[in-house]
């Protein structure tokens, strides 16, 4: 067995860890102990072997939760196959590449909607304001939410997220925010049981596995997934990828004169922010891995911003380029278990920000210093960003 290097400021479970951005402590992961035990969990710091355990469910498991510190709930996300392809093949036709092409144009009146309502203002928190409203209202249209519950959606969405730093007070506030999703959504699947639409909502609802109807708190867990990874995740990436456009212009003008290249730029926000932090995977057996003795139970977790700015597999990481190719990121994670809406995400980030470009081309940060991050230790990104623009009239005017 390899000699385990340590280091008392990596607390990989801990919101505050990954509230200060921590790649100099993963880069150390990379080059002295890829494979670290931080006391509570194993963190997987190398892109190679996130791939690698990600294809390798017999050995780490999903069922035993994708969090370190609690154990799984009935949804897709925290089940092994057969059963995660059984449940997830319900809703994965609703995001197939085809049926995500077919909501270009109504991904286009969403952004030009949300950019109405602050354009003729000057300035924004681009965050709240535009990054959080276009994943959102997307989520909630597919999930059969009506308009006006969308800012509550949004409040339950980020409560439970803020919970994931070992908070009491926060903890507290997830729980109520669980029971008021848990009983509005009780309320649409009665709705949908008798009257179903075309929203995925419907969907779970008269979905049968094995010839038997989902019961109502799987449906809850499985659109409060839906919610959570459709809603908080792409939100990020708008937010610090342009972050990143705005800090010395270049990047922002070049993309605003040549749209084509803007696929190519996205591709790189998504590695460049990784917003999923990590994913849990339960040891199924005592292992030798990366020259340390995993123990049956352990649980792993991989972290995929480490990954994502590995030296062996990205030349120049720590530079932010928006015409790197190739471009084999894994922020949407890697195997069975890539994410259900990466093709839903990719083209809600293309279409915000070529409606930025054309909407409001001189958009501007107000502060060029990098935004704070949310300390929470599973999906995190800027918790503000104040911009400022030349006002306009809204384009429905």
């Amino acid at each position: 067995m390899a000699d385990h290097a340590t280091r008392e400021d990596i607390a990989l479970v801990s919101g505050e860890f990954w509230g200060h951005n921590p790649h100099e402590e993963l880069r150390w992961m990379r080059q002295h102990a890829p494979v670290y035990w931080d006391g509570t969990v194993w963190g997987i710091a190398r892109y190679e072997d996130v791939r690698r355990i990600s294809k390798d469910p017999a050995t780490f498991s999903n069922a035993g939760g994708i969090r370190p510190d609690s154990g799984p709930t009935p949804m897709m996300i925290d089940m092994d196959d057969p059963e995660h392809w059984t449940r997830r093949r319900v809703v994965n036709r609703s995001y197939t590449p085809p049926r995500v092409r077919d909501r270009e144009e109504e991904m286009a009146r969403i952004c030009h909607e949300i950019i109405d309502q602050v354009c003729e203002r000057g300035e924004c928190d681009f965050v709240w304001d535009i990054a959080a409203r276009l994943p959102l209202i997307v989520i909630a249209n597919d999930l059969g939410v009506d308009p006006a519950d969308r800012d509550q959606l949004l409040e339950w969405s980020d409560a439970l997220l803020s919970a994931l730093v070992g908070d009491s007070e926060r903890e507290a506030q997830a729980a109520d925010a669980f029971m008021g999703y848990s009983e509005y959504a009780a309320r649409v699947i009665a709705d949908r049981r008798d009257r179903p639409r075309d929203d995925v909502m419907s969907t779970l609802c008269h979905a049968e596995i094995d010839g038997r109807p989902l019961d109502d708190f799987a449906i809850v867990s499985e659109s409060l997934l839906i919610l959570i990874g459709g809603d908080e995740t792409t939100r990020h990436v708008i937010s610090g990828g342009l972050y990143q456009l705005l800090r010395d212009g270049r990047d922002w003008a070049m993309l605003s004169a040549s749209p084509e290249k803007l696929p190519t730029a996205v591709e790189e926000m998504l590695r460049w922010v990784s917003p999923i932090k990590n994913m849990a995977r339960t040891a199924t057996r005592d292992v030798e891995y990366g020259g340390q003795l995993i123990r049956q139970g352990d649980k792993l977790l991989l972290l995929y911003p480490s990954a994502n700015r590995d030296e062996d597999v990205f030349p120049d990481p720590f530079s932010f380029d928006v015409e790197r190719e190739p471009n084999p990121h894994v922020a949407f994670g890697y195997g069975s278990h890539l994410c259900l809406g990466h093709s839903l995400a990719r083209l809600e980030l293309r279409t915000m920000f070529a409606t930025l470009f054309e909407r409001l081309p001189d958009l501007a940060l107000v502060d060029e210093a990098e935004p704070a991050y949310r300390p929470a230790n599973f999906v995190s990104g800027y918790q503000s960003m104040p911009v400022r623009f030349t006002p306009t009239a809204p384009r429905g005017a």
